[in-house]
């Protein structure tokens, strides 16, 4: 049986019809598509912005930066009620012959999932992923959601994101910092730590701390034509913070912003800047430029429950909320989904983190576009 034929088939609803995706020009009451390549994108980004479930990764750009650098087929689902838009759903589909073929919405950013108008709606979409899953022969079909859905879907709850809730004045945020945390701050500073930001013009800086960075924790990164392109797709939504000593750098990170919110998304630090505490003044300049903009929350990230990346975050007095990771099987039986904490994969890392630095910005970059 086809999508189409799938799609039909999902069950009805009082006021509502599902329609086949299918290129056949037929006007129904509710309909779900998948969204043309090259079609304008101000209807869905507008959309996006306007839906409390919307994110800085559910933009409709992320899709060419999926198909053009990592190779994969992007598949962005639209929910139509009476030809108005009511839901949106990016997936994409990742192949490799180690991990396997997997339907994700998102891969390699910190979460996805439905983006809706009422609960009814977010179901169809769901119920249209998991028949493009079937189609499309994947391992699995991932929802990587920041809130909580309807479905009977398989859950993990292994990964939170960490969250401040920002001030107008950050000096407000600093007084109910620890006495501890505040002496560890300005002892930082006191080591000629200073932060600048901007855009493309400190990509080359970003990108080599990242690579050693990312190296030294055991994980292949992605090539910097990537970085560049998500700073040309979102020119006015991305800052790239770097902070160095005297005019070496030794932490980064680059930021995104999408309505009031601040997500962090990719950082690093070099081994220097370990021992100086320099992630202590990259994190601080960066909540205080956030404050000063405006932004009512900065997300520090996605992390592993009980890890040490969560126990640093909480210094910063940032709250966990949970984040909901859903597992549909197509086929039927449970297939093995890719987990770091796998013996495997920590040899693939300790054995990563000795390899000569020039051999990892080799292979790096074709390795990376394979980890979701």
């Amino acid at each position: 049986m086809d999508i189409a034929q799938t799609i039909a088939r999902l069950p009805e609803r009082a006021d509502a019809v599902v329609a086949m995706i299918s290129p056949a020009p037929v006007r129904m009451a509710f309909e779900i598509v998948e969204t043309p390549a090259g079609r304008s994108t101000y209807e869905w980004d507008a959309f996006v912005a306007n839906q409390e479930q919307g994110s800085f990764y559910h933009r409709y750009a992320w899709r060419a930066l999926n198909e053009q650098f990592f190779g994969h087929r992007a598949i962005y689902l639209e929910a139509r009620n009476g030809g108005a838009l009511a839901g949106v759903l990016p997936l994409v589909l990742t192949r490799s012959h180690v991990f396997g073929r997997i339907l994700c919405s998102m891969p390699f950013v910190n979460y996805g999932g439905p983006v809706s108008t009422d609960e009814a709606t977010a179901q169809h979409l769901i119920e249209a992923a998991q028949a493009y899953a079937g189609q499309l022969d994947a391992d699995y079909l991932e929802l990587r959601c920041a809130t909580p859905l309807d479905t009977a879907m398989q859950l993990s709850t292994h990964k939170i994101s960490m969250t401040i809730e920002l001030q107008p004045d950050p000096d407000q945020l600093w007084s109910a910092f620890t006495p501890k945390h505040r002496k560890n701050v300005r002892r930082a500073y006191k080591d000629r730590l200073t932060v600048i930001s901007g855009g493309r013009e400190l990509l080359e800086t970003f990108y080599s701390v990242m690579q050693r960075s990312w190296r030294e924790l055991g994980t292949p990164l992605y090539e910097v034509g990537y970085f560049e392109a998500i700073l040309n797709a979102f020119p006015d939504c991305t800052r790239i913070f770097v902070c160095r000593q005297d005019s070496e750098p030794m932490a980064v990170a680059l930021v995104g912003y999408h309505g009031q919110t601040v997500e962090g998304m990719w950082a690093g630090t070099t081994r220097a800047g370990h021992d100086l505490d320099a992630n202590y003044v990259l994190y601080w300049d960066m909540i205080k430029d956030a404050c000063e903009r405006g932004f009512k929350r900065f997300h520090l990230g996605r992390s592993t429950a009980g890890s040490g990346a969560e126990q640093f975050k909480k210094k910063w007095n940032a709250v966990p909320n949970q984040l909901y990771w859903y597992y549909h099987f197509p086929r039927g039986y449970e297939k093995s989904i890719v987990n770091i904490n796998h013996p495997v994969f920590h040899l693939a890392i300790g054995t990563w983190r000795k390899l000569p630095l020039w051999v990892t910005r080799r292979l790096g970059p074709p390795i990376a576009r394979l980890i979701p």
